[in-house]
C-alpha cells in the first residue's frame, strides 16, 4: 500500500513536469528519485499503451517494496512516466534537445535523424540517439471507408485522405508510399489530422481514407472498425517491391484476418521496427539497469497483458531492426545475456 501511494504521488509530480522543459542533467532530485520520461504518441495509439506499461514496470521509487520481498522488480530509485506526444518526429526532437530522457520512434525516422537525412540537416540532426531495444513491428495501415470505392493505392487519386500530423512518423511514411505510387500531393485532397480526429471524420463521412503506422491492432482503428464499415487497403506487389528496394528499413508485414472488426482476410502491407531510444549522455549503469528490467519476467508479463502488439516484444528480437547504435549500457546487458557478440550494431 505504501509503495502504491508513494508511486502515485511521485508519478503525479513527474507528469506535471512540462514536456518542453529541459531535463535535469543528472536526473536526480533532492529526494534521491531519478526521473525518466518516455515520450510516446497519441493516447489512442500503441506507443502510449506500451510506453505507459514500460514506465510502470521499470519504476521503483524510494519507499517501494524490494522485489526480494514480493514487490515489482523495477530499478531502485527510478520514477518513470509515459508522456503523450505527436509521435516519432516530435519524440526525436525532444531527445535531441534534452527535453526527455527517452522516447519511442520508428526505425526509419530515427535513422534519418541520426544520419542527417532529409529534414534533419545541420542543427536539426540528432546524432546522439542511442537504442535501448527494438520492440515490435509497426504496420502501415491504409484505412478507407467501405463505400469509398478505394481498394488499391491508385484509387486514392482525387480522394480526401489524412496522412496524420506533421510531428508523426506516419506522415513521413505515408508520403513515401504516395510518392512510390506516383501520387503527388496535388492529386489528393490532403489533411494532416491526429488519428482520433481523422477516424471521427472518416466515420462521419468527411474523409475517404487515412494512414496510420502502429503496432497492430491500433486501438483507435479497432474502435473505428466497430462503428463504420471500413476496408484495409493492401500495400503489395510492385509498389511494395519498389519501397523495399528504395527504403531497406521497410519489411513485409501481414495483418491477419480478424485483426480488426469486419476484416475477413489477411492484408499485406509493410512495417518498420518500433525502437525505444535514449541519448548517448544517459548514464551507462542506469540504461543497463533499465534494459535488464525491461526483459525480466515481470515486465514481460505486464506487457503481454497491456496490448496485443506486445506479443511481438521478445528479448531474442531486441537487436533486430535497429537503425541507430546501441547505448553502451544496453549493449553491456545484451553481451552479458549472450545476445550480442563482436561489434555493437548497427
Amino acid at each position: 500500500m505504501r509503495r502504491s501511494f508513494l508511486f502515485l504521488i511521485g508519478l503525479a509530480t513527474l507528469m506535471l513536469m512540462p514536456f518542453s522543459a529541459p531535463a535535469q542533467t543528472d536526473g536526480e532530485t533532492a529526494a534521491n528519485v531519478t526521473f525518466f520520461r518516455i515520450a510516446t504518441g497519441e493516447t489512442t495509439a500503441t506507443y502510449y499503451a506500451i510506453g505507459s506499461e514500460i514506465a510502470a514496470a521499470i519504476s521503483n521509487p524510494p519507499g517501494g517494496t524490494d522485489c526480494g520481498d514480493g514487490g515489482a522488480c523495477g530499478v531502485p530509485g527510478l520514477l518513470a512516466a509515459a508522456l503523450a506526444s505527436e509521435g516519432s518526429v516530435q519524440n526525436i526532437r525532444a531527445l535531441r534537445d534534452g527535453r526527455v530522457e527517452s522516447g519511442l520512434a520508428q526505425a526509419d525516422i530515427a535513422h534519418s535523424a541520426q544520419t542527417g537525412g532529409p529534414g534533419w540537416h545541420g542543427d536539426a540532426q540528432a546524432g546522439q540517439l542511442r537504442a535501448i531495444a527494438a520492440l515490435y513491428p509497426e504496420a502501415i495501415h491504409l484505412v478507407a471507408r467501405a463505400d469509398s470505392g478505394i481498394t488499391s493505392i491508385a484509387d486514392l487519386a482525387g480522394k480526401r485522405v489524412s496522412i496524420n500530423q506533421p510531428g508523426s512518423g506516419t506522415r513521413i511514411d505515408a508520403q513515401l508510399v504516395l510518392q512510390a505510387a506516383g501520387l503527388p500531393d496535388n492529386r489528393l485532397i490532403l489533411s494532416e489530422l491526429p488519428v482520433d480526429q481523422a477516424a471521427r471524420q472518416l466515420r462521419e463521412g468527411g474523409l475517404d481514407a487515412l494512414f496510420m503506422v502502429g503496432g497492430w491492432p491500433v486501438a483507435g482503428l479497432t474502435a473505428l472498425a466497430g462503428q463504420t464499415d471500413i476496408t484495409l487497403v493492401p500495400i503489395e506487389g510492385p509498389l511494395a517491391d519498389r519501397l523495399l528496394t528504395q527504403h531497406p528499413f521497410f519489411r513485409r508485414e501481414t495483418l491477419p484476418a480478424g485483426t480488426y472488426p469486419g476484416q475477413h482476410g489477411d492484408v499485406q502491407t509493410l512495417s518498420v521496427a518500433a525502437l525505444w531510444l535514449t541519448t548517448a549522455d544517459q548514464p551507462d549503469q542506469l540504461i543497463h539497469d533499465i534494459t535488464r528490467v525491461l526483459w525480466n519476467d515481470y515486465t514481460q508479463q505486464q506487457l503481454l497483458e497491456s496490448h496485443p502488439a506486445a506479443h511481438a516484444i521478445a528479448r531474442e528480437r531486441a537487436l533486430q531492426g535497429l537503425s541507430v547504435p546501441l547505448h553502451p549500457g544496453a549493449a553491456a546487458y545484451y553481451r552479458g545475456a549472450g545476445l550480442l557478440k563482436g561489434a555493437t550494431p548497427p
